[in-house]
């Protein structure tokens, strides 16, 4: 078997071609060969193969696509090449199975050979390697993570040609060298190296004015492209050859040759810290590191040395985590360990060139013989590791710059970097995030400090403790330290000192260690706009927020606001929240937000704070209408001053779903209408709370809508805000009625409408008037809800409120169908039907067509009916009402029963049953258990639905709903018929005939006669049986 990827990727078993497939397969086959014989996870082969564009079965796809690699190695005989690992897959290469290795190991020997004297064959050997190539690796693929790959894969072949043209050139074979270097230096103009031995080739062969314009050529493309002049080395070879120096070398290379031999060298350098005796295990993050490292050192599968990257907040344990992982795998690297602090949080940082220096006094280099310049050092550090294998550790480093001088070019040694950036721009190395401690790892912690025995004394402080410290590494070694030097302090008493927000971080303070302290570097780390949004972030009650907040803090471009998050992301003061990092959705840990606040208080005055906070709160309240208003018709609250300020590209960017939109900003309208009434602004809590109430009850989020709203209520009271409580008052009637409190309803609905009538606000009254009429015909008073709903459809029509007539017209159908009307409700209908969709007005629509659905059940036609109920349906889940969804799948059973589709109503009085449950709606449950008892009795099994009848009659005498009842009492009545127990079933219907003589004495009769219908047709049924 062979894979060959130094070109376009190529597999062949037995000498024979193996055709791969589309692009798909060879992508992931791709990632899986840069990964042989290591675990590659499903999230890297996903990015590889669709980038950002990843569609919701891009995990599927992916999975399909290894499907298919298998089933074309098994069937040339190769069942187990691709294994299964926990996260993701790997591939089982056999040793020098893959062009890439032959070639790594044919390097290897080239750079012994050469450190052996033996410069002929080394040159052999390069050779031999550079032969391998046919092309680009993986040529003609198209991916991000394989052309980083690919670009890597040729930085190596390039060096390894420089270095076999290097000692051509020491054996003198310059005029051989030329038309390869020629070639090699218009490819690659900007390497100097390169550039430097063409220049040398054409001064031994004598063409000197040749050289100096190759010299010229390369000085013209660096202040062209990069704006600076040639490097010292380049300089001095020009100058060499204007003055006639015959005894010129290849620069930087000769001389990094000649230090390297000429120096002692140490064996094996350990400079690892003393590793942390309390560690607590980060296990899934070692388990990755180590399997990559291990791997990468006992068999390079890339020309680069592996890289890992371990990144996180300030306190997270990086440094730890690094040293601690340093031990572990150090064996594996029998050339030493080497570390380093780059102190890239101190101001400045460690310059690389000088912890090359401190390299390289340790490998043995005397002070006389260290070069000066950074790329001489570099060069020498190179050749010192070029044949062993060493682990590098390069704690806190600050950016890209400061690592890669460092890096040496042997892919058998190793380097792990921790730093509080991600270091994205770090070509080819695995990233490591780290994030706090659960709260198992987190007590785990505090016992392996404190002892099992004080921890297991006081678990309920320690869990406290845990939580306070939200945990952090750093806060909880802290809190641990301190603890443990006050013996007769008890957890309890530190978690009161702590609880005291103004003085927490005070607390988690200990000698050199402080969770302030550390906060303040990366604080200090980045820029001044960055740091002002960071402060006001804290402004806000919720330590999530959207990226639209951040907008609305720096009254900016949404992209610019992008910026700055991005920023304090990288420098770990934000984080992006995990599951909703498409939706733009950040968080601050706490601890990081009373620094956050602490900075706030000190660097911005009052009435800064109060502007920003009125700025997110307005924004706010203007998205919040727009969404509920599209999405349920919901009638605006008061127009915030300076709303035409919230930019309406913003606001079209976040109610392109106003359901998405509400589902996730719920948590933060709660919160912020708390937060308007206590910081004064009595309008934009009402506001909010207006705004929200129509998700808030499609969602059935009742403890949301009650909270927000006697926030509100008490806000506009205080300030005597009459419109405001008006407002609230008949929305909290609406969540009375939703919650069949009909009592309070109608106190809090009879006072909403008494103010809006103080005020002639027509539409508010209207808007009370209607659901007063709601609850009467809930109730049972017919004739109250026909002159409530009456005078509130004359006043929505007269001001033209049709989205309000629409719902209003719908209530009236709803009270024809209990009066046993279907030709007037759908006369009704038939305009609000139309009102709705002339409007957009998807929630009445929904509504509508559900009424609709039981006005054509009345008349009969079934069919109507049922495609009625499916358009409510639909409409329902669209919206994500499950309470209209509920009710549609009512519909639909009652209708599939009469239809003689038992199986099918079963199916959908089940799904509504569940929903109801899930919301809450007891009504719904009522509704479902009836139909469920229905068709117990269509399946002669009158006992089990005796059960159910009875279940839905103690529901609905509770929620008091006569009408409603006296149908259930038929029905059970009916059961008990069933089950021979004429007694109850006569007490049954005395009692249905009852309740329904007192809500409308004409409707007995057709009761009266329906009862007769069903149970002859009952009785037939069981005689054909």
């Amino acid at each position: 078997m062979e894979f060959r990827i130094l070109g376009p990727l190529e597999v062949s078993v037995d000498e024979q071609p193996v055709p791969i497939g589309g692009v798909r397969q060879q992508i992931v086959l791709a990632m899986l060969l840069l990964g042989a014989n290591r675990t590659v996870t499903m999230e890297r082969l996903v990015e590889a193969a669709y980038g950002d564009h990843r569609p919701a079965t891009a995990r599927a796809q992916v999975q399909i696509s290894m499907s298919t690699l298998r089933r074309v190695f098994a069937a040339r005989g190769l069942v187990d090449l691709i294994a299964t690992r926990p996260q993701g897959y790997a591939i089982n290469a056999p040793a020098r199975s893959l062009d890439i290795q032959r070639f790594e190991d044919l390097v290897l020997a080239a750079r012994d050979a050469r450190a052996a004297s033996r410069p002929d064959e080394a040159v052999d050997l390069y050779r031999k390697a550079l032969s391998l190539w046919r092309g680009e690796a993986f040529a003609g693929i198209d991916s991000r993570p394989v052309r980083i790959a690919s670009s890597r894969l040729a930085e190596g072949r390039i060096m390894s040609n420089e270095d076999c043209l290097h000692l051509e050139l020491e054996l003198g074979r310059h005029h051989e060298l030329i038309g390869e270097l020629t070639e090699l230096v218009a490819a690659h103009p900007l390497r100097e190296r390169l550039r430097g031995q063409l220049m040398i080739a054409l001064y031994r062969c004598g063409r000197d004015a040749e050289a100096l314009q190759v010299y010229q050529d390369g000085r013209r493309i660096l202040i062209e492209e990069l704006g600076i002049e040639p490097p010292k080395r380049l300089q001095q070879l020009e100058h060499a050859i204007l003055t006639g120096d015959r005894d010129l070398d290849v620069p930087g290379a000769a001389s990094a040759a000649t230090a390297a031999s000429a120096r002692p060298v140490i064996a094996s350098p350990r400079m690892l810290p003393t590793d942390i005796a309390d560690f607590t295990d980060q296990a899934t993050a070692i388990a990755a590191v180590e399997e990559h490292l291990q791997v990468s050192a006992a068999q390079p599968t890339h020309f680069a040395v592996p890289v890992v990257v371990v990144s996180g907040r300030a306190g997270v344990g990086k440094t730890a985590l690094a040293i601690h992982l340093a031990h572990r795998i150090a064996e594996h690297f029998p050339g030493g360990q080497l570390f380093a602090d780059l102190h890239g949080t101190d101001s400045p940082p460690v310059p690389p060139s000088a912890v090359l220096e401190r390299f390289l006094r340790v490998l043995g280099v005397p002070g006389t013989m260290l070069p000066e310049g950074l790329e001489e050092r570099a060069e020498v550090f190179r050749a010192l590791l070029a044949t062993r294998r060493v682990l590098l550790v390069l704690d806190n480093a600050s950016t890209e710059g400061q690592v890669l001088p460092l890096l040496p070019g042997n892919p058998g040694c190793a380097v792990i970097v921790t730093s509080s950036s991600r270091l994205a721009a770090l070509p080819g190395a695995m990233r490591v995030e780290l994030d706090v401690f659960d709260p198992r790892a987190s007590v785990e912690l505090l016992t392996r400090i404190l002892g099992a025995e004080r921890v297991r004394s006081e678990e309920a402080a320690a869990d406290k403790l845990v939580q306070l410290c939200g945990g952090l590494p750093l806060a909880l070694r802290i809190a641990g330290a301190r603890l443990s030097a006050r013996p007769n302090w008890s957890i309890g008493q530190f978690v009161e000192r702590l609880e005291n927000g103004t003085r927490r971080l005070d607390e988690l303070n200990h000698g050199e260690m402080g969770v302030r302290a550390s906060l303040s570097v990366s604080y200090r780390n980045i820029g001044e706009p960055a740091r002002r949004l960071f402060r006001q972030l804290a402004i806000l009650d919720r330590p999530s927020f959207s990226a639209w907040v951040a907008a609305a803090i720096i009254d900016r471009p949404f992209a610019e606001a992008q910026d700055l998050l991005d920023e304090l992301t990288d420098a770990h003061l934000v984080e992006t929240v995990a599951g909703r990092r498409a939706l733009g959705v950040y968080r601050m840990h706490d601890l990081v937000r009373v620094f956050a606040r602490e900075r706030l208080a000190m660097e911005d005055s009052h009435t800064e704070r109060i502007e920003v906070l009125t700025r997110v709160l307005r924004t706010l309240l203007v998205v919040a209408t727009t969404a509920g208003s599209r999405e349920y018709g919901v009638s605006p609250g008061p127009v915030p001053e300076r709303a035409d300020e919230v930019p309406v590209e913003l606001i079209e960017q976040l109610v392109g779903s106003p359901r998405s939109w509400f589902e996730q900003e719920r948590q933060t309208l709660v919160a912020a209408a708390t937060q308007a009434a206590r910081a004064g602004h009595a309008d934009l809590c009402w506001g909010l709370a207006i705004s929200a109430a129509g998700f808030f009850q499609a969602r059935s989020y009742f403890a949301d809508w009650r909270e927000t709203h006697q926030v509100a209520l008490d806000a506009v009271r205080q300030v005597g805000d009459q419109r405001g409580e008006a407002a609230i008052l008949c929305s909290l009637g609406a969540l009375s009625m939703a919650t069949h409190r009909f009592a309070q309803a109608r106190r809090e609905l009879a006072e909403s409408l008494r103010l809006f009538r103080e005020l002639r606000d027509d539409r508010g009254a209207a808007r009370a008037l209607g659901h007063i009429g709601h609850i009467d015909r809930l109730s049972g008073h017919l004739e109250g809800a026909a002159s409530h709903c009456d005078q509130a459809l004359s006043t929505l029509r007269r001001i033209q409120d049709n989205a309000g007539t629409a719902h209003v017209l719908h209530d009236l159908a709803a009270l024809s169908i209990d009066r046993e009307r279907p030709g007037e409700a759908l006369r009704l209908l038939d305009e609000a039907l139309r009102l709705s969709r002339d409007g957009d007005f998807r929630y009445a629509e929904a509504r509508v067509s559900h009424r609709l659905g039981h006005a054509y059940l009345m008349t009969g036609q079934y069919p109507i009916a049922l495609s009625e109920f499916g358009r409510a349906l639909q409409l329902a889940r669209e919206l994500g009402h499950p309470v209209l969804e509920a009710t549609a799948l009512h519909g639909l059973g009652v209708t599939r029963l009469v239809m003689g589709k038992p199986e099918e109503a079963d199916n959908a009085f089940r799904a509504a049953l569940t929903l109801a449950e899930l919301s809450d709606q007891r009504f719904i449950r009522v509704l479902a258990l009836k139909g469920l008892g229905d068709l117990a009795l269509a399946r002669c099994e009158p006992t089990r639905a005796t059960g159910l009848l009875r279940q839905a009659h103690t529901v609905v005498r509770e929620l008091g709903m006569p009408l409603h009842e006296a149908r259930t009492l038929l029905l059970l009545g009916e059961a008990h018929l069933a089950e021979g127990d004429n007694t109850s079933a006569r007490e049954a219907f005395a009692h249905a005939f009852a309740l329904t003589k007192a809500v409308d004495a004409s409707l007995v009769d057709r009761m009266r006669a329906r009862l007769r219908t069903r149970l002859r047709a009952r009785s037939r049924s069981a005689d054909a049986a």
